[in-house]
């Protein structure tokens, strides 16, 4: 099977698709922030900010009183953040190629601390921690910038059944070929899913877990059945694919897109899937782990 996309294929990928999944995603953007209360004048911290999401939304409500931190480790995403911020008049926006999972130099052994302690009111990670080798030093990390009384706030997806953009897909090739089953025990979309699970490393990095929430995000649309395909394909199902014959993967893609077509609203395919949003809190009565 084909490998997944270099970093270069990956830009190409996002370039594409940025502006639709921004759009289509809002709604999330905006309910962390609601959830975090950001408001004029704050200082939010956002982990594996990809793209800008939701750093330049923060950046818009803080204001120019307030300011925003965006890591990440892909220097290519991050040139995609700078350039919208640019194209949107974002100025108090600091976008800094860097691992989340390397916030706390207790952690890493760093010599340099990157990101002062118990400077941020709010921390932000929407859909980032669950594929990190290290999320409970990433949320350790979160802990130590938070101000006492900061909220984190981050976005998971739910279990795969109700995450239609990554499961119709393959449900409809199980046909075909054997399907690698969700191994939700390593780094992956589904990491999360289990809320328990979320919970208990959110102690160990010494949060106090609190409100969850549960939230139906489109991430695509599409006007024809191609388009539709060519979504699904750049986004995890060119690799499954890959080696499979032509006449195959057109039978598949007839059968997926008879499987999507419930999902048509106002003649537009749509694609998502529900995911939680959990707040948590620093714990006065816990020192922060790492899983390091």
């Amino acid at each position: 099977m084909a490998s997944p996309p270099d970093p270069i294929e990956r830009e190409q990928i996002w370039r594409k698709y940025d502006r639709m999944e921004v759009r289509l995603s809002a709604p999330l953007s905006r309910r962390m922030l609601d959830l975090a209360r950001v408001g004029p004048g704050m200082r939010v911290l956002d982990l594996a900010t990809g793209r800008g999401e939701p750093a330049i939304p923060a950046a818009h409500r803080v204001g120019p009183t307030g300011s925003v931190v965006g890591v990440d480790v892909a220097e290519r995403m991050l040139a995609m953040a700078r350039e919208r911020a640019v194209e949107e008049g974002v100025q108090n926006l600091e976008l800094r190629a860097m691992s989340a999972e390397a916030l706390d130099p207790r952690a890493t052994g760093a010599p340099v601390d990157v990101i002062p302690a118990g400077q941020f009111d709010v921390v932000l990670a929407r859909w980032g921690l669950m594929f990190m080798d290290h999320p409970v030093a990433a949320l350790a990390g979160a802990r130590r910038a938070l101000r006492s009384d900061g909220t984190l706030v981050a976005a998971l997806w739910a279990e795969p059944e109700r995450v239609p953009w990554f499961s119709l897909p393959r449900r409809a090739l199980q046909k075909y070929r054997p399907v690698p089953p969700i191994d939700d025990t390593v780094p992956g979309v589904f990491f999360y899913a289990d809320p328990a699970r979320f919970d208990g490393d959110l102690r160990r990095a010494g949060f106090e877990p609190g409100q969850l929430e549960e939230l139906d995000v489109v991430v695509m649309e599409a006007s024809s059945p191609s388009e539709l395909v060519a979504w699904v394909r750049a986004f995890g199902m060119t690799p499954l694919l890959a080696d499979l014959p032509e006449a195959t993967q057109r039978a598949w893609e007839r059968d997926f897109v008879r499987d999507a077509e419930p999902l048509r609203k106002d003649g537009m395919f749509q694609l998502g899937g529900v995911t939680r949003i959990a707040v948590a809190r620093p714990s006065p009565l816990s020192e922060p782990l790492s899983d390091r």
